[in-house]
This record gives C-alpha cells, sequence and structure tokens, in this order.
C-alpha cells in the first residue's frame, strides 16, 4: 500500500513535468542541440516502454520488441515499422542494449523498492 500512495504522489508531480519536457523536446529538436533532443526522446522512449508496453524502464521499445517478436504482435509490428526506416534497428538495438538488462534484473533494480 506504501508503494501505491508513494507511485500516486510521486506521479502527481511527474506527469506535470513530463508534459512540460515533452514541449520541450519539440521545441529543441527544431531549434536548440540536438543532442538534448536526443536524450529527451531516449527518455521519453523508455517511459513508453515501461508503461505502455509494460517493459523495463532502461529498455528501449526497440530492444524489447526484438525479445518478444516471436510471442507479441505489436513486437512484430514495430520491427517491420522501424525496418522501414533502417534495416535491423531492433536487432541491433537489443545487441547494444541486452547486456544492460542482463545486469539491471542480476542487481534486482526491477523488484519492488518501497516496501
Amino acid at each position: 500500500m506504501k508503494e501505491r500512495i508513494a507511485g500516486f504522489i510521486l506521479m502527481c508531480a511527474v506527469v506535470p513535468l513530463a508534459i512540460v519536457g515533452y514541449l520541450i523536446i519539440c521545441y529543441v529538436g527544431f531549434m536548440g542541440r540536438v543532442e538534448r533532443g536526443r536524450a529527451g526522446v531516449r527518455a521519453l522512449d523508455h517511459f513508453v516502454n515501461a508503461s505502455v508496453f509494460n517493459g523495463y524502464a532502461w529498455e528501449s521499445v526497440s530492444s524489447h520488441a526484438w525479445r518478444e517478436r516471436d510471442n507479441k504482435r505489436w513486437a512484430r509490428f514495430v520491427i517491420w515499422l522501424t525496418n522501414k526506416f533502417q534495416q535491423d534497428h531492433c536487432k541491433r538495438a537489443n545487441k547494444r542494449e541486452q547486456p544492460l538488462v542482463d545486469l539491471m534484473l542480476q542487481k534486482g533494480l526491477h523488484r519492488q523498492t518501497i516496501k
């Protein structure tokens, strides 16, 4: 119960900041430094992976899609779509991110933190 209450309080602060962050990403994407926009998009990618696709917070949608390619329809769609822009994007993302996923699982960072 403590975790749910803490999560609710945290989200009351984070969601408005996330909206501001999204607007900043849009602005920076057109007018600012590419590096800042790229970092923001990467963070948004990880947020979407964790919240929408029930993935790990430290993994991109592309890497998650590659792991789930045999089990999930959405993963096959993501792979098909990204291949239109960059061949084997999801496979390469997974190759790059899988060691990090393995380390996070080994260290138990996916477990509940507030008890």
